[in-house]
C-alpha cells in the first residue's frame, strides 16, 4: 500500500492538477509523509515543494480518502490518499519537478490517474467539479 497526501484545491468548479517532468498524466498535487510528519505538516511541505504555495495551517480541512490501483506499478499495489483542503498563500508557481499545472473540469477524468478519478467522481457527485 502506497500512502499519499493530496491538496484539493478548487477555482471556478476545476480542480488543480500537475503533471510531473516525462509523465503523461496529471495527478491532484501532495505527496509522502517524512518520518515523524503529521499530514498537515507534510501537505504543506509537498505544496511549496512543487507549487511554491505555502498553506495556511489553520485553514487545512479535511476532505476525504480514497484507494485505488497505483498508477505505474504492478497490479494489486494500491495507493491510499488523504485529501485535505486548505488556503494557500502566493502565488502557483511550479517547481522541482513539476512540469505543467493545470485546471482540470470533470470533462478531463482520463487524463489522470485512478485514485483521482474517484476524487473527480466524489467532486462531481457534490457539485464541486464541472
Amino acid at each position: 500500500m502506497i500512502d499519499k497526501l493530496a491538496f484539493i484545491k478548487l477555482q471556478d468548479k476545476k480542480i488543480l492538477a500537475a503533471r510531473s517532468k516525462g509523465r503523461g498524466i496529471y495527478y491532484i498535487p501532495g505527496g509522502k509523509r517524512e518520518p515523524g510528519e503529521t499530514d498537515s505538516e507534510a501537505l504543506a511541505r509537498e505544496i511549496e515543494e512543487e507549487l511554491t504555495l505555502k498553506l495556511d495551517p489553520a485553514s487545512v480541512q479535511f476532505y476525504g480518502e480514497f484507494r485505488a490501483q497505483a498508477h505505474g506499478q504492478s497490479e494489486g499495489i494500491m495507493v491510499n490518499m488523504r485529501c485535505y483542503t486548505a488556503s494557500g498563500i502566493g502565488e502557483i508557481v511550479p517547481s522541482a519537478e513539476i512540469e505543467e499545472v493545470i485546471w482540470l473540469s470533470y470533462s478531463d477524468r482520463e487524463k489522470v490517474s485512478d485514485v483521482a478519478k474517484l476524487i473527480f467522481d466524489d467532486l462531481k457527485v457534490k457539485g464541486l467539479l464541472e
